[in-house]
């Protein structure tokens, strides 16, 4: 099966400072993190919740098309995509 992102749904952790969305192989469940660092625009000063959120959701077709590919090289349950995962 395909990795899919069929829930649109996304969480900021403020203590990892990362956004969390979930995609699926199947049945199975993976659980995906993205550092701030990687959305560029606002990795230099201390954005908020709603600015994380934001930057994930103008970035979220990229950010799904990077989480394939990490999905791709090596199967596992869970992902830190680091900006290294966006150059």
């Amino acid at each position: 099966m395909a990795l899919t992102f069929p829930n649109t749904s996304r969480s900021y952790d403020e203590t990892a400072r990362r956004v969390r969305f979930l995609g699926h192989d199947g049945m199975f469940e993976v659980k995906f993190f993205v550092d701030i660092g990687a959305f560029s625009k606002i990795a230099s000063r201390a954005p908020s919740e709603a600015d994380c959120l934001a930057a994930f959701d103008a970035a979220r077709s990229s950010v799904q098309d990077i989480a394939r590919k990490a999905y791709g090289r090596d199967r596992r349950d869970s992902y830190v995509l680091t900006e290294a995962h966006f150059k």
